[in-house]
């Protein structure tokens, strides 16, 4: 495994690289690279060359300087790192979290240079409509509504980035066998000085902004208009419950012949890490197809 550094869209980009073969790039969220530590080598092994890029703004990548987090340019550093590696038309990309909504995005854009796909936790924006009135799903995405305010600057700095810790068992609680303590740890490394827990929060501000979030001109909707046209598998965490079974179901009818989709039985929303063995099998699986 190799640690490099990369110019795309003029930011300087830090990455992972093991293996050789095919490219396989694999985006993160607002968490860490740290959680495609068990995928990555067996990508490798598999055959593939398995890249883990760090986002814009995170440690130790480039503060973008026009301090943009918005969706376009995640999709275009997506696919702007698949022309810097040198990645040709059997290249995969996968993605998670917010490196999901950027897969959705850069596979439907540049279908060319994609052959297939994977996204985790992440479901098509569509479906983020269910039951958006229910109090219960108005708190399961508090941080989307409590990131728009200027002082989550401050309160999620304090303690030790406390606010972090109380975000990853919100969405993820306690999987058996599953130890968080060295991911948080990454995570509140990647936002690790003011101004870039600044940008983590703007992938929120700048994406799901108030005053357009949910109207005819939120951006996002326009950003994520179009499904891939490639085979696209999709993975849920069970303890995740955004999706359950039926929807599920409906995601995959939406997709492209030869996708496919499985619900991960214990795993809440990193399941990379919480699950890997049958994240690892089900990913190797549909791109051995």
């Amino acid at each position: 495994m190799e640690h490099k550094r990369i110019t795309v869209n003029g930011l300087d980009l830090a990455y992972v690289e093991a293996g050789e073969g095919p490219l396989a790039l694999m985006l993160h969220g607002f968490d860490s690279p740290r959680l495609y530590r068990y995928l990555m080598p067996a990508l490798a092994e598999a055959g593939y060359r398995a890249v883990v890029p760090t986002m814009r703004g995170f440690a130790p990548s480039q503060v973008p300087p026009d301090g943009s987090m918005r969706l376009t340019d995640l999709i275009a550093d997506a696919n702007g790192l698949h022309e810097a590696l040198g990645g040709g038309s059997d290249a995969v990309l996968i993605g998670h979290d917010w490196g999901g909504f950027t897969t959705w995005g850069a596979a439907a854009a540049a279908p060319e240079r994609w052959s297939k796909v994977v996204v985790n936790d992440v479901p098509p924006l569509s479906f983020y409509d269910r039951d958006s009135a229910d109090p219960a799903r108005i708190e399961r995405y508090v941080h989307f509504y409590f990131f728009q305010m200027a002082i989550a600057d401050q309160l999620v700095a304090a303690n030790d980035l406390a606010y972090l810790d109380w975000l990853w068992d919100h969405w993820t609680g306690n999987v058996p066998g599953y130890d968080s303590t060295e991911d948080r740890k990454a995570m509140k490394e990647g936002l690790n000085t003011p101004e870039r827990l600044h940008l983590g929060l703007e992938l929120y501000r700048q994406n799901f902004p108030a005053a357009t979030f949910g109207t005819p001109q939120w951006e996002m909707v326009r950003v994520l208009d179009k499904l891939p046209s490639q085979p696209t598998l999709y993975l849920h965490g069970t303890e995740d419950p955004v999706v359950d079974e039926a929807t599920l179901a409906e995601i995959i009818a939406m997709l492209p012949a030869g996708s496919d989709g499985a619900m991960i039985e214990g795993a809440g929303h990193h399941l990379l890490a919480e699950k890997p063995q049958g994240v690892n099998r089900r990913i190797l699986d549909f791109l051995a197809r």
